[in-house]
This record gives C-alpha cells, structure tokens and sequence, in this order.
C-alpha cells in the first residue's frame, strides 16, 4: 500500500513537472519567435536554439533545484526555478544572436530586443509561482503530513531538532519524542513513517538505522565525522572482497593548479564587473560617517596561516570586534545594506588574487572563534586544509548564525567532495543567498552567549 502511494505520489509531480518545464519553454520561445519567424520554422536556428535550451535548462536545474514540491516550502522552490529559468533565458538567447549573426540577418553580432529577456522572466515567474504554490497546495491536500518519530539523547538535542522540524509542518508531523535508551524502541518506530535520528552515538545510531531500513521507514540523521569521509568513499575490490576507501590526500596538483587558474581569471572578471558598484558603496560610507572605507582583520587560511582579510566597512569605527547580534548598534545604516546583499565581501576578491583566499572554500574565521571552536571540536582545524573561502556550502546552505558544528559538518563536505564543477555550481548557488532574508541573520543575545560557551558546553 506504502509503494502504490509513493507511486502515485511520484506520477503527481511528474505531471506537474511536464506542465510547468513547457509552459517556461513556450513563454521563452513563443515571445522571441514573433520577431525571429525561422523559430516557427524546421531550420537549424530553430534546432540550435531548441537545444542549448534544452541542456543548459537541465544544468541549471541541477545547480539550482527544480521543481520538487511536497519536499520544499514554496518560496524557496520558486527562487530556484526563478533563477535558472533567467539563466536559461540568457544562454539561449545569446545564442539565438550568433544563430541570427548571417548574410540573411546581422552581419555582426547584434543583441536584437534585450528587453524581450525581462518580459519573458516576468511571465516565467508568474507562471512558476503560480505552478509552485498551486502544486504544493494540491499535494498537501493530498498528502497528510509524515508521522515523525524523534529520538535523541537529551532535552537540549530534542530542542533543537525540534525547531527544525517544526517549520515543515505541512511535511511532518512531530508525533513523539523517544530517548535512543527506551528498550521499547523496536515496538515504537514500527508505528510511524518518518524517523529523525538526532545527537545518538554512532554505535546506537547503526543499528537503530539498520532497524529502520529493515521496516522500509524514513531516516534523517545529522552526521558524524565518520559520515562526511564516508561522503567520498569509493568501492573498490581487494580479490573477491568489497571494501571502502577513504582517500585523505587532499587536492591533487592538477586540482590545485585548475583551481587557482579558475580563481585568478574569475576574481579578475567580478573586480572588473562590480567595480562601479564598489565606488558607489564607497562614496555611501565615506559620506555616511566620514570614517574608513576598507576593513582589515587577521584571518586563517590554509595551513593556519594568517592573512588580512578585506572587506568594505559595515560597522562603526573603534567598536568592540565580536560577532554581530540582533539589533546590533554597532553596524551603520549604509553596513546594513552591504551585508544584506553581501557587498561589503566583494575587495575578498583581490585576497583571492594575492593567493589567501579561493572563490569557494571555508569561510575565513576570526583567530579568537578558531581556537575556542578547535577546543571543543578537535575536527574544526580540518577546514585549514584548504584556501579560505568566500563562499561555499557553510554560506549558502546555512546562516551567519548556525551554530559551529553544523558549519563545520558543511566545510568538510565540501572539502570531501572538491570538483572544479562542485565550485562552478556553489557561485551559482551564491545568487540564492541574496534572496534568503535569513542568510545574515544575526544572533539573539541567548545565542551569543551560547557561542561563546559553545566549548564548555560541548566538552
């Protein structure tokens, strides 16, 4: 009964799939046919065009998430099909000019109605709102909300787990809560569908994990050290034995070199390209409180190295240095602004190019945040493996204010799982991170003194 509904689950969204993925064609290729009549036509502008956005929307969608409803909230899946649609749009339409760039057309290269690209998003996401909210509220009329069982350790793990949960409501339901102790843990999983595994010993966590996958049961764990080298294991034989290897040298030369190359070019093209907007965001500061315009701090990067990290001032000046909080009066209204669309960070890019830092990596911490965080989580020095970053998983998947572990859980990841096309994928990912009001969200004053306990609460 179980598999019939996830089938018919998985055929709902299919079809809302097919619907959505054609309507963001048409719009594209209707609108832009009206004055390029070969798109009407069999011809091979038509097939070029067809083509590349075809793939290039398969790569976006890969980089960005598609459309996945009854597993995301709505404003989220929105943003994601918003902003690869628009990148889309932009690959196809350049390449609809060179197709148009003939005897018969342009004789040079001519971008024809770059107005047309802002009415074809504007309807694009019209029609993707419209199909993301209309296809959550039908699958979750639907679909009921998971029965979650939640087993943990202790009243602050459940706390946070819970908090988590909680947002999803129309996703789970929190039914119970169990310590991982119970001896009637066997009979209780049984009666629901979901299982959050939180804060458990990994000894514990297997085998009630093995139990879960016994009785086809849904499984959320946060993970261990052992998990995230686990992330890049490979299968290999020995004879006629299946074995895991866990490879711990790092980046090879190759990956350094072509990373490096990638660094320099890319940082050179955003100096180059957001210039006008730093001078802008300069003359703004100065004019603000007549103070500095650039900001120097000692940071770490690879190997524990200090360097000074750059950044566009966003606090007054000769005030205390420690992380932001709510309501912070330390921050001007001009910083505000910067840190909310992540302006203050882009002189890192001239860090990049003297060789501290890389485009993706860990964020750079401050000294006093690193060795309290090593203290407590031995694992944190591991992010010194690589370059510093200035953005990466950490940044785009979590908040200026998720706690340390977590943080630390999303460097390694990406540290485990380097490619030149995991990079490629996280600065396109950045652009979310714009339209995630909470990604600079500060700390409440309870958090910061929590941060700054985080080691004696750990140990």
């Amino acid at each position: 009964m179980k598999e019939k509904l996830r089938q018919c689950e998985n055929l709902i969204v299919l079809l809302f799939k097919i619907i959505i993925y054609a309507l963001i064609y048409w719009s594209f290729y209707r609108l832009f046919a009206i004055k390029n009549w070969q798109l009407l036509t069999i011809s091979r502008t038509a097939a070029v065009t067809t083509l590349s956005y075809i793939i290039s929307g398969y790569l976006f969608i890969k980089i960005y998430g598609g459309y996945d409803i009854g597993k995301r909230k709505s404003k989220p899946i929105v943003i994601s099909l918003s902003l690869a649609a628009f990148m889309t749009d932009l690959v196809a339409y350049l390449m609809l000019m060179v197709m148009n760039t003939n005897d018969h057309n342009n004789a040079k290269f001519t971008l024809e109605q770059p107005w047309l690209i802002v009415i074809v998003c504007v309807l694009q996401v019209i029609l993707i709102e419209l199909a993301v909210y209309g296809g959550n509220w039908v699958f979750f009329k639907i679909y009921d909300p998971e029965k979650c069982l939640i087993i943990t350790s202790s009243q602050r793990s459940l706390n946070e787990i819970s908090r988590c949960i909680k947002k999803y409501k129309l996703q789970f339901k929190i039914c119970r809560n169990i310590d991982y102790r119970n001896e009637s843990l066997k009979d209780i999983i049984p009666k629901y569908d979901t299982i959050f595994v939180y804060d458990v010993p990994v000894k514990e966590r297997t085998q009630i994990v093995e139990f879960c996958y016994q009785n086809m049961k849904n499984v959320y764990i946060n993970p261990e050290m052992a998990d995230v080298v686990e992330v890049n294991a490979h299968h290999v034989m020995l004879d006629d034995v299946s074995l895991l290897e866990f490879s711990s040298v790092g980046l090879t030369a190759e990956q350094k070199f072509i990373k490096r190359l990638f660094d320099i070019v890319l940082s050179v093209i955003a100096l180059i390209a957001t210039s006008p907007l730093v001078l802008i965001a300069a003359i703004a500061i100065k004019l603000d409180d007549g103070g500095k315009i650039v900001f120097k701090q000692n940071r770490a990067t690879r190997g524990g190295k200090i360097f000074a990290v750059y950044k566009l001032r966003t606090m007054k000046e000769n005030v205390d240095n420690y992380l932001s909080v709510v309501d912070d009066d330390r921050i001007t209204k001009v910083g505000s602004v910067l840190r909310r669309f992540r302006i203050d960070e882009i002189p890192q890019f001239l860090n990049v190019i003297k060789g501290d830092m890389s485009i993706v990596g860990p964020r750079p911490e401050m000294l006093a945040n690193i060795f309290n965080y090593t203290n407590a989580l031995p694992e944190f020095e591991y992010r010194l493996r690589v370059k510093a970053g200035i953005t990466g998983y950490a940044q785009i998947a979590g908040k200026y204010n998720t706690l340390p572990k977590d943080k630390l859980i999303l460097d390694l990841m990406y540290i485990e799982e380097y490619s030149l096309w995991l990079d490629i994928k996280l600065i396109f990912q950045t652009l979310i991170v714009i339209f995630k009001k909470d990604s600079t969200e500060a700390f409440d004053r309870e958090t910061e003194e929590k941060m700054e306990h985080y080691a004696e609460e750990l140990f």
